[in-house]
Formats: structure tokens, C-alpha cells, sequence
């Protein structure tokens, strides 16, 4: 898993009925892009966490890429 500052992780539900949860990579603190990440939920709570399986990134796009296209990975 790669992320950057900005993105956002998005945690699914690991029983039915879970809704899912959202936070914010405020500070990557692994090499090239890798776990740990410093990250805020919608609360405001701020933890370090290592994403589990459940998790998907949501790359936000840069000024150099188009709106809608994500960020290639690498950069």
C-alpha cells in the first residue's frame, strides 16, 4: 500500500451493519509512500496506524494530473 499526505483511507465495515469510516493521511511516516500513517478521522481523533486488508486508498489528484484521473503511483 502507498499513500501521501492528502489521501484518503477508507475503512470498510468488518460486520454487517458496520458503516464504513474515513481518514485523512496527514503525515506519511514509512519510506517511498508505505505505512505507518499519521492519519485524522471525521472526529478529529489522530492516530498512527499500519492499514489492514480492509482498507482502500482514495489518491487525490495533483495539480500536474487531470480532475478525475488519479495520481499514478511513484510520485
Amino acid at each position: 500500500m502507498h499513500a501521501h499526505v492528502g489521501d484518503v483511507l477508507r475503512f470498510t465495515g468488518r460486520t454487517v451493519g458496520t458503516p464504513e469510516h474515513h481518514a485523512t493521511v496527514t503525515k506519511v511516516l514509512g519510506l517511498n509512500g508505505e505505512p505507518p500513517y499519521r492519519v485524522r478521522y471525521e472526529d478529529g481523533h489522530e492516530t498512527e496506524i499500519f492499514p489492514g486488508p480492509g482498507c482502500v486508498v482514495e489518491t487525490r489528484p495533483t495539480s500536474d494530473a487531470s480532475p478525475g484521473r488519479p495520481r499514478r503511483e511513484g510520485r
